[in-house]
């Protein structure tokens, strides 16, 4: 069979009409059973949302993220990268509304901090990165807002929040990506007397995952990495844009014996970069049980 340089073309186009079109705005919710409770506690559900990437005028996306609190959730985590405008606070609020009135806690990620900017998409291939030299976003003032609606600012800080009869342990960092983390501020031993232990940060690096198995955690959940945004269909990410490998970019994944690990794909993605392809964008209801056997 031949292939021609103009079908080759053709196809791509094709590949990429289809990222950009349709799979990026296919918002899917994920369900996920992660059995981290001791014997015969009653569930708890944890909505899982990341990487919304909110600029003005995406009322399809913000509708979607607003119907999630159809779920009722026990427990509303947010793993970063919420902003990605100056002026997108507003937005942010009306899509994060419904959820103030579930428990819910937040950490910041890179793009909370810093605008994003258009680069080559063979930049994530490089282990190099450093501090970007783009506007600042007004990331305070959106942390206040969502501290002021009743979540809690993991940003270096343990807490414990009540889920019905159980307790849930919270410890989150500051971003990875920009070399933030100061693990030593949260690090110990998780509180004993809780029914569940989670750590929350932004990116899943490897390092940090180990900090939080160490310290006896029993789930950590993060984002950052879009899931790969690009994947191979039913294979793993191309790029992860971490230190986490690219068969673990998304999902529900065993650390060690005891501990687990979740990555959300994410909402969005950068407003430079608005494709996904075999890697929709979402949100994770996790369903927390009682450990096997």
């Amino acid at each position: 069979m031949l292939v021609t340089g103009a079908g080759i073309a053709a196809a791509g186009a094709g590949c990429l009409a289809y990222a950009a079109g349709y799979e990026a705005n296919a918002f899917t919710l994920r369900r996920f059973d992660v059995p981290v409770l001791p014997p015969g506690a009653a569930p708890i559900r944890v909505l899982h949302v990341s990487d919304l990437h909110i600029v003005t005028g995406q009322q399809r996306k913000l509708a979607w993220v607003r119907g999630l609190a159809a779920l009722r959730p026990d427990l509303v985590v947010n793993t970063g990268d919420t902003l990605s405008a100056d002026d997108a606070i507003p937005d942010v609020l009306e899509a994060l509304e419904p959820l103030f009135a579930f428990p819910g806690c937040f950490v910041p990620g890179n793009n909370d901090y810093f605008a994003p900017s258009r680069k080559s998409p063979l930049r994530y291939f490089s282990p190099r990165r450093g501090v970007p030299r783009t506007a600042p976003l007004p990331w305070p003032g959106l942390a206040a807002a969502m501290s002021g609606a009743g979540w809690l600012d993991l940003t270096h800080r343990r807490a414990a929040v009540p889920a019905g009869a159980a307790t849930i342990a919270l410890a989150g960092t500051d971003d990875p990506h920009l070399y933030r983390v100061r693990y030593a501020r949260i690090a110990g031993p998780a509180d004993p007397s809780a029914t569940v232990r989670i750590g929350v940060v932004h990116s899943p690096e490897p390092y940090l995952l180990r900090e939080f198995a160490a310290d006896g955690y029993d789930l950590v959940l993060a984002g950052h990495t879009h899931g790969g945004q690009v994947r191979i269909p039913f294979g793993p990410a191309v790029v992860t844009n971490c230190g986490i490998d690219v068969h673990r970019a998304r999902w529900l994944h065993r650390w060690d014996a005891r501990m687990w690990f979740h990555v959300c794909a994410g909402v969005g993605t950068s407003p430079y970069l608005r494709f996904r392809f075999a890697c929709r964008p979402e949100a994770s209801l996790l369903t927390l049980v009682p450990r096997r056997g």
